[in-house]
C-alpha cells in the first residue's frame, strides 16, 4: 500500500519540506511506496522579504516569485488547488473542485494572510510593504513624498517577519536622509508592545539607534483606528497621532480551514513547540507561521522546522519511532539602514544575540536573497 504525504501551503515551509521529504525517502519514492503531494491554491512560490525592497525601489516584485513547478523536485506531485476542508478524522482533504484526496500523513503550511479591516481605517488611510501591490504603492507614495511626518505603526501583533517594522524605520530614515529630506522629515515609529520590540536585546539595540538617529517611538500604543481624512492614528487609549505619510504592519490571521478543521483559534493550529505535532488530530503536524508556536513568523524558523517533520515523517513511514525534535532555532538578518546590517540568533534555550552591523552583514543578506531559491530547492 503506498504512503501519502499530503502538504498544504506551497510557501517556505511547504516546499523546503516537500523537497527534503523526496531527499529523504527517495529509494520509497522511486519504489512507487510514497506519494509526497503538494496542494497550492496559486502554484506560485512568493519570497516575501523582497517587498520591502520594493517599496524603497531596490527590487522589483517579480524578483519575489517563481512557479512552484521550478522550485520542487519532479518526484514532488503538485496539485495547484484550494483545500476547503480537512477532515482529520477520515484523513480526508475536499479541494476546490470538489475532490477530494486521501492522506496518512498531513503537514498544514498555510501560513498567514492579511486582515486589515479588523482596524477601521487602516486599509483606507495606511500603506503597508506586506504584499506585491502593497509594496508598489509605498514605493509610489515614497517618490511622491517631500517632507512631513512619517509614521510607521506597528498595528497587529503577531505578524510575519517581526523585525521588519524596525527594519523599514531605519531604512526610510537613511533613505530621507539620502533624497535631502530628513531635516523636512519627521520619522515616528509606533508597538503595541511595552518596548519598540518584543524581544528585550533587539529592543535595546533598536532603542539606542532610534534614539541616535532621531526617530520618535510611541510603546504599548494599540492601534484603534484609522481617520484617513484628518489623517490621524489613534490608539485604544485615547493617545493620537498626526501623519502625513502612514505605514502599517496590518494585523495578521491564520486561515479559516484550521478554525472549521478543529485544530485551533484563528487559523494558528495548536502544536506542540517541539515534535511540531498538531494537538487535536492524529498524523498532522504544522510548521511555519500556521502554528501558534511562541516564535517569531520568519522563513528561518518555517525552514528549520521543515527539516524536523521532514526527519519524523520519514521516520513514520519506515516504521521508527520519529525522535526528531525543534529547538527553537531562529536565524533573522536585520537592515540597520539602507547599507548596513546585522543578523539575530537564538533559540528555545538561548536570548537573542545581536552583532555589530555592518556593509558586510548588508551584503551577506542581499547574497541570501539571491540565493533563496536554491534553498528553497534543497540545493544549499
Amino acid at each position: 500500500m503506498t504512503t501519502r504525504i499530503a502538504v498544504v501551503g506551497g510557501g517556505t515551509g511547504g516546499t523546503v519540506l516537500a523537497n527534503k521529504l523526496t531527499s529523504k525517502l527517495a529509494a520509497e519514492l522511486d519504489a512507487d511506496e510514497v506519494k509526497v503531494i503538494l496542494i497550492d491554491e496559486t502554484g506560485t512560490h512568493v519570497y516575501k522579504p523582497v517587498w520591502l525592497y520594493v517599496a524603497f525601489g531596490r527590487a522589483d516584485p517579480s524578483e519575489g516569485l517563481r512557479p512552484l513547478d521550478d522550485l520542487l523536485d519532479r518526484r514532488v506531485r503538485l496539485r495547484t488547488s484550494r483545500v476547503t476542508d480537512v477532515d482529520t478524522a477520515g484523513k480526508r482533504l475536499t479541494l476546490g473542485d470538489g475532490e477530494t484526496l486521501e492522506y496518512d500523513h498531513l503537514v498544514l503550511a498555510t501560513g498567514a494572510r492579511l486582515v486589515p479591516d479588523r482596524v477601521p481605517g487602516l486599509a483606507e488611510g495606511a500603506h503597508d510593504f506586506y504584499s506585491a501591490d502593497g509594496a508598489e504603492r509605498l514605493r509610489d507614495a515614497l517618490a511622491d513624498f517631500s517632507g512631513g511626518r512619517l509614521v510607521l505603526s506597528v498595528a497587529g501583533m503577531p505578524h510575519m517577519c517581526p523585525a521588519a517594522p524596525v527594519e523599514f524605520s531605519l531604512m526610510v530614515e537613511d533613505w530621507l536622509r539620502d533624497r535631502g529630506l530628513r531635516e523636512a522629515s519627521e520619522v515616528v515609529y509606533t508597538a503595541s508592545t511595552e518596548r519598540s520590540h518584543k524581544l528585550p536585546p533587539v529592543a535595546d539595540w533598536t532603542d539606542e539607534r532610534f534614539d541616535a538617529r532621531g526617530i520618535e517611538a510611541h510603546t504599548d500604543f494599540a492601534v484603534e483606528r484609522v481617520a484617513p481624512d484628518e489623517r490621524t492614528l489613534h490608539a485604544a487609549d485615547g493617545r493620537a497621532l498626526d501623519y502625513d505619510l502612514l505605514v502599517t504592519i496590518p494585523p495578521h490571521a491564520g486561515v479559516g480551514l484550521v478554525a472549521d478543521a478543529g485544530l485551533g483559534d484563528d487559523g494558528w493550529v495548536e502544536t506542540d513547540s517541539r515534535t511540531l505535532e498538531a494537538a487535536h488530530a492524529e498524523d498532522v503536524y504544522a510548521i511555519g507561521d500556521t502554528t501558534d508556536i511562541e516564535r517569531p513568523m520568519a522563513g528561518s524558523v518555517a525552514h528549520y522546522q521543515a527539516g524536523t517533520v521532514a526527519d519524523r515523517i520519514a521516520a513514520s513511514v519506515r516504521g521508527h519511532t520519529p525522535t526528531a525534535t525543534y529547538d527553537g532555532k531562529v536565524l533573522c538578518f536585520l537592515e540597520a539602514g539602507l547599507d548596513e546590517a546585522t543578523f539575530v540568533s537564538f533559540d528555545y534555550d538561548s536570548l537573542p544575540d545581536l552583532r555589530e552591523e555592518s556593509k558586510l552583514v548588508h551584503w551577506a543578506k542581499g547574497a541570501y536573497n539571491e540565493s533563496y531559491w536554491l534553498t528553497a530547492r534543497g540545493l544549499i
